[in-house]
């Protein structure tokens, strides 16, 4: 898990991703104590007309301007995973690249996460459906709808994941104080 900066009041704020060349989607979720709650969530989308470094620009700046406006602690982004498409995972790969290069030059924290774990976090599941992930997300963060486009969906569950997994590690690391204590 990654080692975040703990901001005041144990409040973290992190960006979730889910990358494209087309469609990124973005969302931003805050974790306090038990609580994750989602403060926002939309998509970075650019045109197909574009040349393939316009588009990739686009998704940088706009990835620098989320970070700017929330100031998260951590980016969490979905790893790639395409079984026989190899054309559009390394398309795909180079949309991660360039968020993966605009949260390190921030000088944030990031954290990558498969499907398998963003569904297993989400759900439970490894294997559940697209719109079972979409369904709980709206549930878990209390959201009115289910958000839309489904990358944006998609993000907010990748953001929920990290929270998730931060949470985890905390009461990991406060068990062992107490068995040390204890000792």
């Amino acid at each position: 898990m990654p080692k975040y900066q703990k901001p005041p009041k144990k409040s973290i704020t992190i960006l979730g991703i889910d990358p494209g060349l087309a469609t990124t989607g973005w969302g931003i979720v805050k974790s306090q104590e038990s609580k994750i709650r989602s403060c926002n969530f939309g998509i970075i989308k650019t045109s197909a007309e574009k040349k393939l470094g316009e588009r990739l620009e686009k998704i940088y700046e706009r990835t620098n301007q989320l970070i700017v406006q929330y100031k998260p602690n951590l980016v969490a982004i979905e790893k790639i995973f395409f079984g026989k498409n190899v054309k559009t995972a390394i398309v795909v790969g180079q949309a991660r690249g360039v968020v993966l290069l605009a949260g390190q030059a921030s000088k944030i924290e990031i954290c990558e996460f498969t499907p398998l774990q963003i569904k297993l976090a989400v759900c439970g599941y490894g294997q559940a459906a697209k719109i079972q992930v979409q369904k709980m997300i709206k549930r878990l963060l209390n959201l009115k709808e289910i958000p839309k486009p489904d990358d944006a969906a998609d993000a907010l569950a990748v953001a929920y994941t990290a929270a998730v997994s931060i949470k985890h590690e905390t009461q990991s690391e406060r068990s062992i104080k107490q068995v040390e204590n204890e000792s």
